[in-house]
């Protein structure tokens, strides 16, 4: 994710989990970066009941959030209108959906909307932090009594915010050991507990583990939809794929001093990419002769390389398993499944793209995955920025 601050990367993941028998969630969360402001923006709205008719509210109130708040409207008018938006039920009273919007602007500034849901857990290291809470009222004489929650204060490395749908902090409710449901007070002891044990718990972790203790909660049958989205603002963590030799064959010296000279882990795509980096730094390629992915040819080993792989084919399965990657999606050790482990793990993704043409992938006859690698590349750094967060800086050479 494009990041003004050069302190920390902001990582995010969301985790959710839907009642048995329903085929849609009645969660919805929504994003979007603002690359020339800096700003990201996330919404999570809880549509009222269950099912395809609770996603449908749920969908329209935080796609509608997302839009208002793009625009800098007004959160007060933002929620009226939205609360107009909503559909009329049969008996002539208002569907209901609540949100929670967090808005990140570049400098670290954080500005959290709620209305109706969970009060959003804000931790500085394991520490809760309390900013002080305003209320703005919704306008319009329908929606008297109504009001919006905000806190606002900026953020520092170690940071974390923990968002959550009413399904969290009910799960349990009725059992012996959470008459009341779990509750936020307990949801804070756990995740501080967690944090304790583990201080680098990434996003992604932390999330799952509150989805799942929500689980367990209800006997593994959860009895509503929920939703736990995670933000943390962490030290930055670097990581280099390279794929194409560049353009120029006397560049070449140039191109491997690049990537000699980066500190993070790094990843080769490409076999003349693998054999001009290992020629010009005096390397052994060793490839291995087990295929585990009968689609894709085997990976290799150099030495100071996480992985050496086959190129264009392989970077277009990386595509297409980040395309249909969701919370559920388990990785193999197939090449293409190993990279998108390591491009998951890191925050800033460098990629360095060799344009130089591989004329055996121009050939018509060819299967369709052969297409141009800056083209497949391009929809790569896309999927990373838009749906995962991260912030790419390509190197075209």
């Amino acid at each position: 994710m494009t990041n003004n601050h050069p302190d920390y990367h902001v990582e995010i993941d969301v985790e959710q989990k839907r009642p048995k028998g329903q085929i849609a969630c009645g969660d919805v969360f929504h994003s979007r970066i603002i690359k020339e402001e800096g700003r990201t923006i996330l919404a999570m709205s809880d549509g009222i009941g269950h099912g395809v008719k609770a996603n449908v509210l749920a969908t329209l109130t935080a796609s509608m959030a997302i839009n208002y708040s793009t625009f800098h409207t007004r959160p007060e008018i933002a929620a009226r209108i939205i609360m107009r938006a909503l559909p009329k039920s049969k008996d002539g009273l208002e569907n209901y959906a609540t949100f929670t919007l967090i808005e990140i602007e570049a400098d670290g500034r954080v500005r959290i909307i709620n209305y109706d849901n969970p009060k959003t857990i804000i931790l500085r290291g394991n520490k809760i932090l309390e900013p002080q809470e305003y209320h703005l009222a919704v306008r319009g004489v329908e929606n008297a009594g109504k009001i919006l929650r905000c806190r606002e204060f900026t953020a520092r490395k170690e940071d974390r915010l923990i968002f959550l749908s009413d399904g969290v902090p009910q799960s349990g409710l009725g059992t012996d050991r959470y008459p009341m449901g779990w509750g936020l007070e307990h949801i804070t002891d756990f995740v501080m507990s967690q944090i304790t044990r583990m201080p680098d718990i990434s996003a992604t972790k932390l999330a799952r583990k509150i989805i799942n203790q929500a689980g367990m909660n209800d006997n593994f049958n959860l009895k509503d939809d929920a939703t736990c989205g995670v933000i943390y603002f962490r030290e930055p963590r670097e990581f280099l794929l390279i794929t194409g030799p560049p353009f120029y064959k006397i560049k070449d010296n140039d191109f491997v001093n690049q990537i000699t000279n980066f500190k993070g882990k790094k990843v080769i795509c490409g076999g003349t990419t693998a054999e001009i980096i290992a020629r010009e730094l005096n390397l052994k390629l060793e490839a291995e002769h087990e295929f585990s992915e009968a689609a894709l040819p085997p990976k290799a080993r150099m030495e100071g390389f996480e992985l050496v792989t086959e190129g264009i084919l392989t970077i277009g399965k990386v595509e297409e398993i980040l395309e249909n990657y969701t919370s559920e999606t388990r990785l193999s050790d197939s090449p293409a499944d190993e990279i998108v482990h390591l491009l998951l793990q890191h925050d800033i993704i460098n990629i360095i793209v060799g344009t130089r043409i591989n004329w055996a992938h121009q050939d018509p006859d060819q299967p369709v995955e052969l297409e141009i690698r800056k083209v497949v590349v391009k929809r790569i750094i896309k999927l990373l920025e838009e749906k995962f967060f991260k912030e790419v800086r390509a190197d075209f050479v």
